[in-house]
C-alpha cells in the first residue's frame, strides 16, 4: 500500500485517504475527538469508527482489518478486545491477535467494538512505553541504528547540537536502510558482505542526510532506546531532549556522496549542504 496520489496525480486512494485518517487520530489528535488511548496506546476500534474524522469517509471494519495487515510499513495493531493489555502486562498482549504485517485475526466477529486498535509508533501524545515499546538493552543493541533527513534540516541539526524530537514523542531511527539506500561508503564487496533486508519503516524514502548513531556509547551515557512493533528504533534524547552529536558514528550526504560527520567530530565543510 504505497500509492500515494493526490498531489497533482489525480485522487488519493481511498484505502491511503482512510490509512492517513486513522495516523493522524491515533497518532495526534485522540483527545479531540475525546478519546483516550489505553495501556499499550490501545483503543477500541468501535469508538474510533465513530469518530467524526472516520464517520466523514463511512469507514468499515473489513476497510480497516485489511490496512492494518497490508500496510507496507505496518503502522498499526489491531487486537481483539480480550488479549488487552494491562498495565503490569502489557507486553504479553500479543499472543492471540493480529498486529501488523501478514498476521491474521484469531477472533472471527466483524464487530468493531471487540478490537481495539493502535499506532505502532510516531505519536506525538504522552503514551505509556509499556506494551506500547520494548527497551533496548546492552543484549540487544541494532547493528545499525540511522536517522534519515534533508539537506534542509541538515544546518538546523547543526545549530541545536543533535537530533530533537520535534513535535513527537521520540526521535524516530530505522534499524537499515530502505531498498535501493546504500551507504557512500560501501564499495561494491562491501556491500555485497554487509546486506541485509531492507527496512520498511523508521524513515523516509526522501532522505538524503542520513545519520547513523553509536546507540552503545548513547545508552552507556544514559540515553534510552526502544523498539516499536514494527522495527521502528525510538529515543526521547538525552539532556534538553537532545541526542547530542558526539553520538554520531558517520553522518552521510546521499546527494554529493560524501561523509559529514566521523566519530562524533565535524569533517571541514560539512556545515553546508545546500547546493
Amino acid at each position: 500500500m504505497g500509492r500515494r496520489g493526490g498531489r497533482g496525480g489525480g485522487p488519493m486512494p481511498r484505502d491511503v485517504q482512510v490509512s492517513k485518517k486513522l495516523s493522524r487520530l491515533l497518532r495526534h489528535s485522540a483527545a479531540e475527538e475525546g478519546l483516550v488511548l489505553g495501556p499499550g496506546g490501545y483503543v477500541n476500534l468501535g469508538d474510533v469508527l465513530n469518530t467524526k474524522q472516520l464517520k466523514s469517509l463511512k469507514v468499515s471494519f473489513a476497510e480497516v482489518r485489511d490496512i492494518v495487515r497490508d500496510n507496507e510499513k505496518q503502522r498499526f495493531s489491531l487486537i481483539p478486545v480480550g488479549s488487552a493489555p494491562q498495565a503490569e502486562n502489557a507486553g504479553e498482549a500479543q499472543d492471540a491477535s493480529t498486529t501488523t504485517g501478514d498476521a491474521t485475526l484469531t477472533n472471527e466477529s466483524e464487530d468493531p467494538a471487540q478490537y481495539l486498535i493502535r499506532a505502532n509508533q510516531g505519536h506525538s501524545i504522552a503514551v505509556e512505553t509499556d506494551g506500547l515499546l520494548n527497551p533496548i538493552t546492552a543484549e540487544d543493541i541494532p547493528a545499525t541504528c540511522v536517522h534519515g533527513t534533508t539537506n534542509q534540516a541538515w544546518p538546523l541539526i547543526l545549530r541545536s547540537g543533535g537530533l530533537k524530537k520535534m513535535n513527537r514523542t521520540h526521535i524516530h531511527f530505522a534499524a537499515g536502510l530502505p531498498s535501493g539506500f546504500k551507504s557512500v561508503e560501501d564499495t561494491p564487496a562491501s556491500a555485497e558482505g554487509t546486506a541485509s533486508a531492507p527496512v520498511i519503516s523508521g524513515m523516509r524514502n526522501s532522505s538524503t542526510i542520513l545519520i547513523y548513531v553509536d546507540v552503545g556509547r548513547a545508552m552507556d551515557a544514559g540515553i534510552a532506546f526502544f523498539r516499536s512493533e514494527n522495527g521502528v528504533i525510538l529515543s526521547a534524547g538525552g539532556e534538553d531532549d537532545v541526542l547530542p552529536m558526539t553520538f554520531f558514528s558517520k553522518v552521510e550526504d546521499r546527494k554529493r556522496g560524501r561523509v559529514l560527520v566521523k566519530d562524533g567530530k565535524l569533517v571541514e565543510g560539512a556545515a553546508n549542504t545546500k547546493e
